[in-house]
């Protein structure tokens, strides 16, 4: 028998009402309904736990979507059309110049997988599903973690129980609202939640991972409730809540790049299984491989001249030795033959196994034989640091960025989503805006830049721990996150130039509001 997700079918039917036809696509799921009456009666916990889990792990790994609208919307990506390429109808380009309008297809379809998250957690939790009380705790994680993008997003967050009928809309939290529903998430799932130190477990909920999302909640708390200000009481929380993941076995480790391999090391908190394919190759030229993908890159997604100043090293070029600090990485010089499958240690004491590098990719680009490579028109493969714009660019035009390393499998499974150094510095950040703490904000960067084998700070401001943060977390979905806490989303950047304040949300899309008149548009949006 058909199971429908009843969500989906009050969708539906508003959209026949409402226009008569539509394209909304009904599916099958596993989900709670066994026939149209309304009635819930539970979920399996386990299975529909999986699935969750599952779910996310797919929604992670692609490049659009959520991943695209909090990435290409800041000052560390863009994705320049290259003739007909990655034109897809001025997705891209909209994001990235904050011009994006209520029917963006990334905007929808991110605002229904994690509000979809967010439903298929609460059938877990419902008493008449009869989770355990660790079932419990791992789906209200889960739930919190949909439900905290839903408020950084959106704001408002609509909200369904299972047990209501057909005929019931969702009801709509506000920001506040939902804040304060989805600590009161944390709080209980906490206890139940094993406590798990670094190691393969951590592709499930954990303590830790709960509570690094509890101090990520509190440090962005001023935002979410609209006071602007923040309280010193919450600020101490967060400083607290980074003590007791420390206290779980999570610190700091040496070697950067190591960090986005599968292998275990002391700094990721929560990862999945997702596959990285995205990550690697939605940058890297058509002519730039590996030997688990000849196919070659997808030319795409670029960062700006300016994001990649902010690190330390000769502006001009990335090869080794040219001063750059271990973050930034490098670019192979000519002649350097890959080491193939035996990822020999190179000089800088990073794995290698292709002459794609690691990082920043800026200059000539080279194959595994250590030969130039040219681009499909015969061109030297030089990456150059401006672009002409948006539009009319080149194969060649814009540094290439990259974390995960084809070395460790061009579609190795194995994404990192909370890390420590993350917890360290929202805990500097938490004490410079008046937690509570022994520790010293500036003391607590330089460590950082220490390992990461950068000149230590000999002050911190506000703007020092944003250009910190953008150092060390790139492409690790936290720079909108953090752009907007620092006050810095709505200024202008290299081929943007809207300065309009309302784009700190993204608009609820026009589907949703068609279908749920409790909803109603952010400010700013048609």
């Amino acid at each position: 028998m058909k199971k429908y997700n009843i969500y989906n079918l009050i969708i539906a039917a508003f959209l026949l009402g409402a226009t008569g036809c539509t394209d909304l696509e009904i599916e099958e799921t596993d989900s709670i309904f066994p026939n149209l009456s309304g009635e819930f009666t539970g979920v399996k916990p386990q299975e529909n736990l999986d699935n969750l889990y599952n779910s996310i792990r797919g929604q992670v790994q692609t490049q659009e979507n959520m991943y695209g609208i909090v990435e290409v919307s800041t000052d560390e990506f863009l994705v320049p059309t290259r003739g007909t390429d990655w034109g897809d109808n001025g997705v891209w380009r909209t994001l990235h110049g904050h011009t994006w309008s209520t029917t963006h297809n990334f905007i929808k379809n991110t605002w229904n997988e994690l509000n979809s998250n967010v439903y298929n957690a609460t059938t877990i939790i419902d008493p008449l599903s009869s989770p355990t009380p660790q079932q419990a705790a791992e789906a209200k994680f889960l739930r919190a973690y949909s439900m905290f993008w839903v408020i950084d997003l959106f704001g408002q967050v609509p909200f369904r129980n299972p047990q209501d009928g057909p005929d019931v809309l969702p009801s709509v939290m506000t920001r506040s609202e939902a804040f304060d529903f989805v600590v009161k998430d944390l709080n209980e799932a906490i206890p139940n939640l094993p406590s798990v130190g670094p190691g393969s477990d951590l592709v499930k909920a954990s303590k830790a991972s709960a509570r690094y999302l509890l101090a990520k909640l509190m440090l962005n708390k001023h935002i979410y409730t609209g006071t602007g200000t923040p309280n010193a009481t919450d600020m101490t929380q967060v400083v607290e809540l980074v003590d007791a993941i420390k206290a779980d076995g999570f610190d700091l480790q040496e070697g950067y790049f190591e960090l986005f391999s599968s292998d275990t090391d002391t700094e990721t908190i929560f990862f999945t299984t997702s596959d990285i394919g995205s990550r690697i190759w939605n940058g890297l030229h058509y002519n730039q491989g590996a030997p688990d993908n000849t196919g070659g890159g997808w030319n795409g997604f670029t960062t700006l001249a300016e994001f990649y100043d902010l690190f330390e090293g000769d502006p001009t070029i990335n090869t080794p030795g040219s001063g750059q600090e271990e973050r930034r990485g490098f670019v192979p010089t000519e002649g350097v033959v890959a080491s193939g499958s035996d990822k020999d240690i190179d000089e800088d004491g990073i794995k290698d196994g292709s002459n794609i590098g690691a990082g920043f990719l800026i200059g000539q680009q080279y194959g595994p034989k250590g030969e130039p490579l040219k681009d499909r028109q015969g061109n030297p493969l030089s990456y150059t640091k401006e672009l002409p714009g948006l539009l009319g660019n080149n194969e060649t035009t814009g540094i290439r960025l990259i974390k995960y390393r084809p070395v460790n499998g061009s579609f190795a499974n194995h994404m990192v989503l909370f890390r420590y150094a993350d917890a360290h510095l929202m805990k500097a950040e938490a004490i410079m805006r008046g937690g509570s703490s022994g520790d010293d904000p500036l003391t607590m960067v330089n460590e950082l830049r220490t390992i990461r084998k950068a000149t230590p700070l000999t002050s911190l401001t506000e703007q020092d721990l944003l250009d910190e943060r953008g150092r060390e977390l790139y492409a690790e979905y936290w720079r909108r996150n953090d752009l907007i806490r620092f006050g810095k989303f709505t200024d202008t950047w290299e081929f943007k130039d809207n300065t309009e304040e309302f784009r700190v949300l993204f608009p609820i899309p026009a589907t949703a509001i068609i279908t749920n008149p409790n909803l109603t548009q952010n400010e700013g949006y048609q």
